[in-house]
């Protein structure tokens, strides 16, 4: 028997895809309706937190921050049996994956914090990623039957906290990507470029492939053979900001990359790859 905890898009097709798997599952959720939901699909909902999770071997947790999960756990932590071992796959900070490990430790229980690289859909296809890191003997027990749920585990070795370190590292490149794709298409509003034609552009160019040399080169600590000199880019930049102004338009992250450029120039390595910009964090 498993319980979930935490009924929202990514659970509630986490539970759908365990019971198309023949599992038995038990459902919380803060708002009951979305519990109540899942019933239809063969799970069973429970109003009360402890109640839901009795009875449980694998207490399973996608819910939105370090406080919920505080909050959820203690609550439940009455319905808890001896030996549950509890998976969160929510996305929280470092310190709180580590205090949590050590405190259900300390009361009995195996906390494992495993995040995701996972939307809605992939839930419920099993498909994606998920992060393990913390205490060997457990990450082998559970890793098998958390394959099941994704199409790959990653782990991070043995350190408690390192996927909840790691999955913010990858959230916060998907929060940059975004950002920058929303300064892409302010750019082009200035330059009075559709976006159909931003589109045609990428379907036919793809930058994404130049990310793993990119980051090598980045981390390599060797800038003095440029592509693309910083000076360089740093006048294409400016040649955005100056068109965006032009257009009425207001970019987001680029007055940000300039001033760091500026700050490099300052140190005069202005010849140097523009990957140099990189240097004092690797």
């Amino acid at each position: 028997m498993k319980a979930f905890l935490g009924m929202g898009l990514l659970g509630s097709n986490f539970v759908r895809a365990m019971l198309n798997r023949g599992e038995s599952v038990q459902v919380w959720n803060r708002t009951t309706e979305k519990a109540l939901a899942l019933e239809k699909a063969g799970a069973k909902a429970f109003a009360n937190v402890a109640d839901a999770v009795k009875g449980a071997g694998r207490i399973h947790l996608t819910l939105k921050d370090d406080a919920s999960v505080d909050e959820v756990l203690e609550a439940a932590s009455a319905g808890f049996a001896p030996g549950t071992i509890l998976i969160d796959h929510t996305t929280t900070s470092k310190e709180g994956a580590i205090r949590r490990t050590e405190k259900w430790a300390e009361r009995g229980y195996r906390y494992q914090h495993a995040p995701v690289f996972m939307g809605p859909a992939n839930a419920l296809e099993a498909t994606g990623f998920m992060l393990l890191s913390g205490a060997e003997d457990l990450v082998k027990i559970l890793e098998p039957e958390l394959s099941v749920m994704t199409g790959r585990v990653l782990n991070f070795g043995n350190e408690p906290g390192k996927a909840a370190a790691m999955k913010l590292v990858g959230n916060n490149f998907l929060v940059c990507l975004t950002a920058g794709l929303r300064d892409t298409l302010t750019l082009a509003k200035a330059l009075q470029i559709p976006a159909s034609d931003v589109a045609l552009l990428f379907n036919s160019w793809n930058p994404a492939l130049q990310l793993a040399a990119r980051l090598q080169r980045m981390t390599g600590g060797e800038y003095n053979s440029p592509s693309w000199e910083l000076n360089m880019a740093r006048k294409d930049v400016q040649l955005f900001l100056d068109a965006a102004q032009n257009g009425g338009e207001k970019l987001a992250l680029i007055p940000g990359a300039a001033a760091l450029m500026d700050e490099w120039i300052e140190k005069g390595v202005g010849d140097q790859d523009w990957t140099v910009i990189a240097k004092d964090v690797v």
